[in-house]
């Protein structure tokens, strides 16, 4: 099917986008000022064309959760505000891997498009000035436990007065409400608490539970999975604004999400089966309990890497499916009314699964591939990241983009980096990142004195006193 008749329409999420903006005069007692940067000049253009354009978001949130709906935000045409503090900014700046600057290329990714400013938020004249872009702001993310905010003055109860539309988009370990609430919330944490990493792992062959410890997928899933609700939530949000107004309620609101229940979000079934079947669903290794067969495969190792485990994942659990597997590997005897639909093959899966393995370990995984690819079955090799950035289909789809960082000093001025484009794509519209993420206070004076009119010796006076970075 055609990207055409897929994607969203542009044109029905610009509609969306006028409505939400409409109210923004009339509700604020305050001129909204654009910021005009080079940066926002030069994408003027892009921007237009955005169903979030014209929509600001202050983000006082770090490292992932948060930032990460604010990148989403972004992508989409959101006029992203990043609060970090003087001197250290958020902590991922220097996470993982750090390039020739010392500065980490996933911050060049998780803060594209963003502007950062330094506020102290420890200070009362710095929390004073985050409280004045928050008047300015149609929305605002954070964080940080709950409770930290409204220690500041800065929580809803707080900010709603000032600007009743705004929408209050909170991201913590477990929600602000419940005897959970004011605990640290950590992504690794409530991976396990959500159930998650139990149904990751080795099964014991006995009774099914968890062998030794749960397997954890080697990225920060609960924080990413957090940040895609908390974007979902805030878009829901604007787009209720204007109807809840024309009911006489403010427009703004607060967007609970909490780490613990979006992984429990993504659960499937377990609740469900565990109420009506009272079953536990246990970990299965690299198979799906309860659909057969799906599976990761060995397969013969390639003539480049003959010392290299090799493997393909294999899902043929639809019945035609899975009868043309069964045909490609010379296996007819698996066909008929004992392996018919799922349930049957359910019943029979140690069978299934001995005989696709020992076919597949007779070949390569190039080879089974083209094979399964022949006969219309699902199958794709187990890929790591160069092979992903070097993936033709990768490179027609244009899902990783190079975006330039301007560095002074540096021989070319800068360099590229790779980074994965923003999905989905909406039909019409252009989600390319429009810059890296920033350096550190970038855009302290665009911000500070552009938008909220400080004077220049007040400016100087701030970064005297540490309030704001240099």
């Amino acid at each position: 099917m055609s990207l055409k008749s897929t994607a969203v329409s542009c044109t029905a999420l610009s509609v969306a986008r006028d409505l939400v903006q409409k109210k923004i005069s009339g509700v604020r007692n305050v001129t909204r000022r654009r910021f005009h940067s080079d940066q926002s000049i030069s994408s003027a253009l892009t921007l237009s064309n955005l169903p979030l354009a014209g929509v600001r978001v202050l983000e006082v949130g770090q490292v992932i959760a948060g930032p990460l709906c604010g990148q989403l935000l972004g992508h989409y045409g959101a006029e992203v505000i990043k609060v970090e503090p003087p001197g250290v900014g958020d902590p991922l700046r220097v996470w993982r891997e750090r390039d020739e600057d010392g500065i980490s290329p996933w911050w060049r990714s998780i803060a594209r498009n963003k502007k950062s400013v330094t506020i102290d938020m420890r200070k009362e004249d710095g929390r004073s000035l985050v409280k004045k872009l928050a008047v300015k702001s149609d929305v605002i993310i954070e964080n940080f436990k709950p409770g930290t905010l409204e220690k500041w003055n800065l929580g809803p109860v707080d900010l709603h007065p000032l600007n009743p539309s705004l929408i209050f988009t909170r991201v913590s370990g477990y929600g602000q409400t419940g005897p959970w609430s004011s605990r640290p919330g950590y992504a690794s944490v409530c991976e396990a608490e959500s159930g998650f990493r139990y149904i990751n792992g080795t099964p014991d062959p006995a009774t099914g539970a968890l062998l030794g410890a749960p397997i954890r997928p080697n990225l920060s899933l609960g924080d990413s999975v957090a940040g895609l609700h908390a974007a979902f939530g805030t878009v829901l949000a604007l787009l209720s604004r204007k109807a809840r107004e024309a009911q006489g309620q403010p427009g703004g609101q607060t967007v609970d999400v909490s780490i613990f229940e979006s992984m429990v979000n993504l659960m499937e079934g377990i609740i469900p089966e565990y109420d009506r079947r009272n079953k536990i669903r246990g970990p299965s290794g690299s198979s799906l309990t309860g659909i057969v067969p799906t599976n990761a495969y060995p397969c013969k190792p390639s003539p480049e890497a003959p010392t290299a485990p090799s493997y393909i994942v294999i899902g043929a659990n639809s019945d035609s499916i899975y009868n043309r597997l069964m045909t490609a590997i010379g296996r007819p005897d698996l066909i008929g009314p004992n392996y018919a639909q799922n349930h049957h093959r359910v019943e029979r899966q140690a069978e299934i699964e001995d005989a696709i393995s020992a076919w597949t370990r007779t070949h390569t995984a190039e080879a089974v591939e083209e094979i399964m690819r022949a006969v219309s079955v699902p199958a794709g090799r187990v890929l790591n990241v160069k092979d992903i950035v070097e993936n033709p289909h990768t490179q027609a789809r244009g899902l990783v983009e190079d975006v330039w960082v301007p560095k002074k000093g540096a021989p070319a001025g800068g360099w590229s980096v790779k980074m994965s484009r923003a999905v989905p794509a909406l039909e019409g519209c252009d989600t390319q990142t429009r810059w890296a993420g920033p350096e550190l206070g970038e855009h302290n004076r665009e911000v500070l004195i552009g938008e909220l009119g400080l004077a220049e010796e007040e400016f100087v006076r701030l970064q005297q006193e540490g309030i704001i970075g240099e």
